[in-house]
């Protein structure tokens, strides 16, 4: 059977998007790039939009779904979302061909089998995703507060992590955003800081685990070096051996074996 891979178009506040491969299926978690930007960063993959088979949506904030319609419009791509996402955006989405995400239900598309689950996140209803070949299982979690019993047992015993690292608790005291801002960002519905990762990473199951990489770090809160520091002692593991997907160019190809 032919190995699940992925790769990062890009990981932050300004755009996400994953890409996500097993088999003859290729599908993009999130696109928060507009046509020109997302036609570029999948050509640094050696991908372009008709090679792509769905787009998925996390929930809906501008960085995940910004891109998404024109890239399903221009490539007559189908696109998966909760009924919570598409509240509000239905007549975005007027012309695209949509699957409904129900209760958070295991579905298919092609050689993937995706298990979303609920997070807490300040969305309608937010879901991050276990991406699974039949072989090898793919974690994916960058936008959440904090972490649940139900995360935990869902990313345990994953061959590969996606995990936010968003910010850094010092820098983030410290930086000029308004306090209403830094209190949302570090509340249980914003976003995970460099050790709530550690912690959720070091009670995972991870026997199986050999890829983690580090996403959604804030540029003005957070550090890579910060980012690998929490994951490497969370796992026992040397700093080099943790990824970070960035902004501006993402993480290249890595293949599940």
């Amino acid at each position: 059977m032919p190995r699940l891979r992925f790769a990062s178009l890009g990981s932050g506040s300004q755009g996400n998007g994953l890409v996500v491969e097993a088999g003859g299926t290729r599908v993009l978690l999130d696109c928060g790039f507009g046509l020109t930007e997302a036609a570029a960063r999948l050509s640094r993959l050696g991908l372009s939009g008709e090679d792509l088979d769905a787009v998925v949506v996390t929930h809906e904030h501008d960085d995940h779904i910004g891109g998404v319609a024109r890239l399903a419009r221009r490539h007559s791509l189908p696109v998966w979302l909760t009924h919570g996402t598409l509240c509000g955006f239905e007549s975005l989405f007027a012309d695209v061909e949509l699957g409904i995400i129900e209760s958070y239900g295991a579905f298919r598309i092609g050689d993937l089998e995706l298990q979303p689950f609920p997070v807490p996140h300040d969305a309608r209803e937010p879901a991050q995703f276990v991406f699974c070949d039949g072989l090898h299982r793919l974690g994916v979690l960058t936008d959440a507060g904090a972490s649940t019993r139900h995360i935990e047992e869902l990313l345990s015993g994953c061959d590969a992590l996606v995990l936010e690292c968003n910010h850094d608790p010092d820098l983030l005291r410290r930086s000029a955003y308004p306090q209403c801002v830094k209190d949302r960002i570090a509340s249980r519905l914003g976003h995970l800081d460099n050790a709530a990762a550690g912690r959720l990473l070091s009670g995972l199951d991870n026997r199986r685990l050999r890829h983690v990489v580090a996403a959604h770090l804030s540029q003005q809160n957070n550090r890579p070096a910060l980012a690998r520091k929490a994951l490497a002692w969370a796992l026992g593991c040397e700093e080099d051996e943790i990824l970070v997907a960035s902004q501006d160019d993402g993480c290249s190809w890595i293949a599940l074996d």
